[in-house]
């Protein structure tokens, strides 16, 4: 099966791919791109979904509520980020950066004081630290070394725990007997008070552990919202699904099981 990941070479999310033994590749230059070629049938997808240090990521959330797309299995890669140049780091005028890397370093870039332009991934970072003279970028060792880039500060992270969790997007559900975890999309729809209150006491009720929600913008204006929610699989999981339902619209995203990937 084809895996679509983002490009190019040197992402951490190609760093999974390769981890988990995943051919052939194919490199997509935005999650959103990624997303509309999982839904196309063009493969299957690795796209990263929080970061312990930045939160989730808003592309995939979006591309989640977009697309009719579940998660089939979930990853967590330690996540250290080095600062590369060709220049030493008095002599860097601008520092490339992929925005959830720019929050995961904000301590140090702050401290350096020197100004941050945005790329669309750690690699893209790197290819513009060679093309723009004085330019440093924030990226992973593996893409310093295939960008060659010599490396001058290293472990710039704000979290020496900092860790990524990347899940596997595909057409259709994990077909697994066991799985370990779940995800849904509750679109309330409507406001009332206490319907939060009154979803998350199904789960409580039954003593299944929620180990996530999440709120974004539903796009239909200002103060209407969607909630993502993780929780650990049980045998109430279809009876949970049925409650949620009455009362608002729910999509089930998958149950799926944790992939090692290693160090």
């Amino acid at each position: 099966m084809t895996t679509i990941t983002l490009g190019p070479e040197g992402t951490f999310s190609h760093e999974v791919a390769l981890k988990m033994k995943c051919e052939p590749l194919v490199f997509a230059p935005t999650i959103h791109a990624i997303m509309a070629a999982v839904a196309r049938g063009e493969g299957d997808g690795i796209v990263p979904m929080e970061n312990s240090e930045a939160g989730g990521v808003g592309e995939t959330l979006d591309g989640l509520l977009k697309y009719p797309l579940s998660i089939t299995a979930e990853m967590y890669l330690p996540i250290h980020h080095n600062l590369a140049s060709t220049v030493p780091l008095e002599e860097i005028r601008v520092i490339f950066a992929h925005p959830q890397t720019h929050e995961q370093c904000s301590d140090r870039i702050e401290e350096w004081g020197i100004p941050v332009i945005h790329t669309s991934s750690n690699a893209a970072s790197a290819q513009e630290a060679r093309r723009v003279p004085n330019a440093g970028a924030i990226l992973s060792s593996a893409a310093a070394s295939l960008y060659r880039l010599p490396v001058i500060v290293s472990s710039v992270e704000n979290n020496a725990a900092n860790t990524t969790r990347f899940v596997r997007i595909a057409k259709d559900p994990a077909r697994d007997p066991r799985p370990e975890k779940c995800s849904i999309l509750i679109d309330p729809q409507v406001d009332r008070a206490g319907l939060l209150y009154d979803l998350l006491a199904a789960f409580a009720r039954r003593r299944i552990n929620l180990s996530r929600i999440e709120s974004r913008p539903s796009k239909r204006g200002m103060g209407s919202y969607v909630f993502f929610l993780d929780y650990t699989w049980s045998p109430e999981t279809p009876a949970v699904i049925r409650e949620l339902q009455e009362m608002t619209t729910v999509r089930e995203l998958g149950c799926y099981r944790k992939i090692a990937v290693g160090p």
